[in-house]
Formats: structure tokens, C-alpha cells, sequence
């Protein structure tokens, strides 16, 4: 399965695919961020939406997973913030792709078991469960744990070829140095079981 996981905003948007193939680990495909700069709002919007269209066109995501908007961010911010969350998901009903939109904490929680971790740590998570060496951009972080928030979610706890169990939770089981929330801790659990 292949997502794409977007972390919207009105002056930097950070999107993240990953791939999640059967018995196989969870791989990032590519991040980066849209720099939309401080022009008119329609402008940078436009500018998002050709950029996200290009990136759907490229990368074929099977889902689209967005992050939702933090409750406390203050009125006027929350209102551009959305129109910035509108167009990727204006962008997915384009390609006729499925969205998933996942509250901020849900997406610490999946990663660290903490609603309220820092950016800090939900990277140090995505770069152990991804393997991943090089830094990258915070917003670009951020997208890739919406990706994997939706990605162990939507996994089942074994392959439904083989039976042996997903590579979601294999690294779930291996990787100590993430918290992990309760549902993911139980499954992990299983795993050790059998």
C-alpha cells in the first residue's frame, strides 16, 4: 500500500509517501516540503495544489492521509490553515484517491504514545521506523508520521497471504526505543507470543 501522508499549512505544506508492502518493511518513497512564501493567499494556494497534483500524478498513493488542525491555534490561523487543508483534499478527490484525516495528537499517540510529544520526538519515530539516516525538514516529518499513523492503522496483524505477521508490527515489535500507544504495545505483545 502506498500513502501519502500531507501536513498542511499556508506558508509550508510537508508531504511524506511511504510504502507498506506485504512482508516487507515500511519504506518512504520520498519528502520534501511546498514552500509557498508569503504572496496572496490564492497564489500560494495555487501553488499548492499544482505542486500536490504534480505529486499525485508522479507517486500514484493508493490514500491520502491528512493531518487535522491543532484546536488551539488561534481563530485567523485556523481559517487559512484550513483553506491550505481544502486544496489537498480538493486534490484528492481529484485523482479519486480515499482520505483519511487524522487529529494531531492521534498522529503523536500512533508513533511516541504521547499526544503531546514534541516534534523532536515524532521525528527521532519516523526516522527508526523508516530507517532513515539523513535530517530532514520538520513539516516533512510530520507528513510522514500522518503516513504511518494511517498505515498502522489500516494494517491487519498478519499477512493475509502467508499468515506470518505484517512488517508494521514486526517493527513495532523490534523498535524499544519508541513508545508505543496501548493498541500498538498489545500487538506487539502478540507478536512476541508466537
Amino acid at each position: 500500500m502506498r500513502v501519502l501522508g500531507i501536513d498542511p499549512g499556508s506558508r509550508v505544506t510537508g508531504y511524506g509517501i511511504v510504502d507498506s508492502g506485504a512482508g516487507s518493511r515500511c519504506r518512504a518513497v520520498v519528502c520534501g516540503t511546498v514552500r509557498l512564501g508569503d504572496g496572496p493567499l490564492a497564489e500560494r494556494l495555487l501553488t499548492l495544489h499544482e505542486a500536490l497534483t504534480a505529486l499525485l500524478a508522479e507517486h500514484r498513493p493508493q490514500g491520502v492521509a491528512v493531518e487535522g488542525i491543532f484546536a488551539k491555534v488561534a481563530p485567523r490561523s485556523a481559517l487559512t490553515l484550513g483553506q491550505a487543508r481544502g486544496i489537498a483534499l480538493l486534490c484528492a478527490a481529484q485523482a479519486e484517491l480515499p482520505v483519511f484525516e487524522y487529529a494531531p495528537a492521534t498522529v503523536k499517540r500512533s508513533l511516541t504514545n504521547a499526544g503531546a510529544a514534541s516534534k523532536g520526538s515524532v521525528a527521532r519515530a519516523v526516522s527508526m521506523v523508516l530507517g532513515l539516516r539523513t535530517a530532514m525538514a520538520v513539516d516533512a516529518s510530520d507528513a510522514l508520521a500522518v503516513a504511518l499513523c494511517h498505515l498502522s492503522r489500516a494494517r491487519v496483524t498478519t499477512n493475509a497471504v502467508d499468515g506470518t505477521p505484517s512488517a508494521w508490527l514486526r517493527a513495532l515489535a523490534g523498535a524499544p526505543q519508541v513508545r508505543q500507544s496501548r493498541s500498538n504495545a498489545l500487538l506487539a505483545a502478540a507478536l512476541k507470543g508466537r
